[in-house]
């Protein structure tokens, strides 16, 4: 079944076009025709049964039913604060670990990250993250699409009182604990992670007197990619809904 983001207001059993981009990508991308069921979820729980009812030259209408709520968010609140890695590799994190069930995505910019941003790029980038977010939840089934915060320096964002609050793990190999040696959070769990050359040895006792256990997954040096999502992973399998 196709899955469409559809954020502005979804009528109940009424008509509405699609967004041109997304309109685009049903007509010309999956080819779909008058007649063919979609899915339109509008990013906050609540999901509509569709039908295409005219589809032509980029645009497409459809007829809407009636709404309902389904709940596919993780018992796990996770925000993952992830410092900015190069090409592709950002968009992948993301990705996965909205997959993985993560309720915030919080870009960070740390000494060692190879990409610098500012300004209108930094912008851009984080409209883009948010995009990525929302064709994984597209993909995934999760009607609720998770927030991409603005791009912040590491510094400035460890002195935020949002930052302070519940379990609060800082990756990081060659830590002495490991993630079976904790308990269940009550709470929240913050996931900080590095960029390709990782923390500097200031930046990670920055983090630890903010409050951030450090944690090894493994003997094995994971890359940033994949470092959080293994995290995410794990933890789902221990604490969450695997």
């Amino acid at each position: 079944m196709t899955r469409i983001y559809f954020p502005d207001a979804i009528p109940d059993h009424g008509v509405c076009d699609l967004p041109t981009a997304k309109a685009h990508h049903v007509a010309h991308v999956l080819r779909l025709a008058p007649g063919d069921p979609v899915v339109l979820f509008d990013g906050r729980g609540t999901v509509y049964d569709a039908q295409v009812i005219h589809c032509a030259r980029g645009a497409v209408r459809v007829r809407v039913g009636a709404g309902r709520r389904e709940d596919r968010e993780s018992p796990l609140q996770v925000i993952l604060a992830q410092a900015v890695s190069s090409g592709e590799r950002m968009d992948y994190t993301i990705q996965k670990a909205v997959e993985l069930g993560v309720m915030v995505v919080q870009p960070l910019l740390s000494e060692r990250c190879v990409v610098r941003l500012a300004g209108e790029r930094a912008a851009k980038r984080v409209a883009h993250w948010q995009a990525v977010v929302a064709a994984a939840c597209e993909q995934c089934g999760r009607n609720q699409v998770p927030a991409v915060h603005s791009l912040l320096p590491l510094t400035d964002w460890l002195q935020q009182p949002a930052a302070a609050g519940g379990l609060r793990i800082l990756l990081a190999p060659g830590a002495a604990t490991g993630l079976r040696q904790l308990e269940r959070p009550a709470g929240s769990v913050t996931v900080l992670a590095g960029p390709e050359g990782g923390l500097t040895g200031a930046e990670a006792a920055d983090a630890a007197r903010a409050g951030f256990l450090p944690l090894r997954l493994g003997p094995r040096v994971l890359r940033t990619e994949t470092a959080a999502v293994a995290l995410l992973a794990a933890m789902q399998t221990l604490w969450g809904d695997f």
